[in-house]
């Protein structure tokens, strides 16, 4: 028995390491992270040169359950207010109403095209008809590509709020199928409001509770991330246990205790981080593990079929309903309906008609292996291509290459952060105080350079050279602005004009005083107005870093905002003689 036990953690700590080590050549090859862990599994499996077989449905399952609990809790620690604010009406709307509006029609689709009964169809678009929090969660925030705060904000929360509503139709549709006589529209309504009302109310006493918890205990520093990872877990239990929505409650208990900062938060955060990517990897290795790769080329039409028509027809009409009241623009709105992500999520939720014993579930559970599998080679592997199509990316921020956190009490923290000088850049042969002379002398200071791997000693003489790493301590709001310094390139400077423009404005300014400047036409009453004030009247909704207005043929662009989401700068573009006779 002990070597079987050993045997077993030989396997499974080997599938683990080929994954991990995998992952080099798919950032290399802009291949999904996601399909390096299927792909794993699958190889291990029984059709594979691994040979091994594994068929727990069960084991499977409470894998897959126990991974994306641990994946929303990471994404929930992740997910500010600002990001809430900005976005949290439209995304209930996309959490609820879009996954049944791309139900609906994909569910006839389904039924056409597999030739089945119109109750295994609704089924199987039930299956595969939410967006899925770890294939966005991993796929957006490893696309390299920044996105328009408000479209980014917009999946995100999203991927993690729709769940709810993808189980209620799974388990009203196999009620239906198996039981129709006692399937009734008050109880399913019922349901549904008894999981999503304990679900956000477990969430948020859960949620305060925690974050509590994590400023009043004083804890070995490993142990605060433990605390979090079993509070979330039990809030996911024990929502599930009195009929609510786990998975929505463990993302809400995310959210508060993210924003609830304090001296245990960067830890926590690292370490979260570490076994969200611990729990992607199993659940899809376990998941790659448990499909026949021949069935899935048996339904490979079928599939194929259906995953075109989602992305294409059934996707886009659910997130143009149920956006078209926010005044989102047109390409944000084509973008989020690209990014409709499938992963883990429809694996899962294929296994409960088959654990169930419902008619040709193996059918929708290889359809909707092919269907993941799909999705992330075509919407996965296009993220940051489509951004740039679509413009709803952001030129590149200057960012630190590495941060940490030091907490002087329970409130006040100092910033470490190091930046690497690069070729033409405001610090490149400077003494590292004088980068920051023009920031604060005091609240930012150089304490440690490295060259050539080298500690080298700061003296008088010291200069900045390309390659070099300068570590500096400074509170948090110097740390983006000294960043420019090391950063601001040539490219980047010309990168960044050509997207904001020329000139930089404060949003305080006069909108006349512009006017007269440039001999722009404004009424009497806009140039009264500050340029905030002008570019919220001409806006309709909360402007984000990347949204313009146009003042003739002039564009004013949002530049950079604070935490609260206020304008701090606007960008001018003033228009070229070429770009005027193309408009002409």
């Amino acid at each position: 028995m002990l070597e079987g036990i050993n045997a077993l953690f030989l396997i499974g700590g080997l599938l683990l390491f080929v994954s991990v080590m995998a992952t080099r050549v798919s950032a290399r090859l802009g291949f999904p992270l996601l399909l390096v862990f299927l792909g794993v599994g699958m190889l291990a499996g029984e059709e594979g040169i691994g040979g091994l077989r594994f068929d727990s449905l069960g084991g499977a399952f409470m894998v897959g359950q126990l991974a994306l609990a641990v994946i929303l809790l990471d994404g929930g620690l992740r997910t500010q207010w600002q990001t809430l604010r900005l976005s949290w009406r439209p995304s209930a709307v996309l959490a609820t109403w879009g996954v049944v509006a791309t139900v609906l029609p994909l569910g006839l689709f389904v039924t056409w095209v597999l030739g089945v009964d119109w109750r295994l169809g609704l089924l199987m678009a039930a299956i595969v008809g939410s967006t899925d929090a770890a294939a966005v969660f991993s796929l957006l925030r490893n696309s390299g590509v920044r996105l328009n705060q408000r479209v980014l904000a917009t999946l995100e929360v999203e991927s993690g709020a729709n769940d709810p509503m993808a189980i209620f139709l799974v388990t009203a549709f196999i009620a239906i199928i198996m039981n129709p006589a006692d399937a009734g529209v008050l109880s399913f309504l019922g349901m549904l409001v008894q999981q999503m009302g304990l679900g956000l109310l477990a969430g948020v006493i859960g949620g305060k509770i925690l974050a509590k918890l994590m400023q009043r205990l004083h804890l070995a520093e490993g142990l605060y991330a433990l605390l979090i990872l079993s509070g979330g877990i039990l809030m996911f239990a024990f929502t599930n246990l009195v009929g609510g929505s786990g998975f929505l409650a463990v993302y809400i208990t995310g959210i508060f205790i993210g924003n609830q900062r304090s001296h245990a938060t960067e830890h926590v955060l690292r370490v979260m981080d570490g076994l969200a990517w611990l729990a992607q990897a199993s659940m899809f290795v376990v998941l790659g593990l448990l499909v026949t790769p021949s069935r899935l080329f048996e339904n490979g039409w079928h599939a194929l079929a259906i995953v075109v028509f989602l992305m294409l027809v059934a996707r886009p009409l659910a997130v143009y309903s149920s956006l078209y009241w926010f005044r989102y623009q047109k390409r944000e709105v084509a973008y989020i309906s690209w990014v409709g992500l499938r992963g883990a999520v429809p694996i899962t939720l294929a296994m409960m008609p088959w654990m169930m014993g419902v008619n040709d579930s193996r059918l929708l559970f290889d359809v909707a292996f092919a269907v993941v599998i799909v999705s992330l080679l075509v919407q996965g592997a296009s993220i940051p291509a489509m951004a740039r199509l679509l413009k709803v990316s952001l030129p590149p921020q200057p960012e630190p290459k590495e941060e940490r956190e030091i907490w002087l009490d329970e409130e006040a923290s100092l910033q470490f952060s190091s930046y690497e000088v690069q070729a033409e850049s405001d610090a490149e042969g400077r003494h590292p105080d004088a980068v920051a002379t023009g920031l604060d002398a005091v609240a930012v200071r150089c304490f440690a350079l490295m060259r050539q791997r080298t500690p080298e000693p700061l003296t008088p003489e010291t200069r900045l050279q390309v390659g070099d790493i300068a570590w500096y301590f400074a509170t948090p709001e110097y740390v983006e602005k000294l960043a420019e310094q090391f950063y601001q390139t040539g490219n980047a400077t010309r990168t960044s004009q050509h997207f904001f423009g020329e000139f930089v404005l404060p949003p305080d300014a006069l909108a006349g005083d512009l006017a007269d400047a440039y001999g722009l036409v404004l009424s009497a009453e806009e140039r009264n107005l500050s340029l905030r004030h002008l570019f919220k009247a001409r806006f309709e909704g909360m402007p984000v870093e990347g949204d313009r207005i146009f003042i003739g043929e002039f564009e004013l662009t949002v530049k950079e905002t604070d935490d609260d989401g206020r304008m701090e700068w606007l960008g001018l573009k003033v228009p070229t003689k070429k770009t005027a006779a193309k408009k002409a």
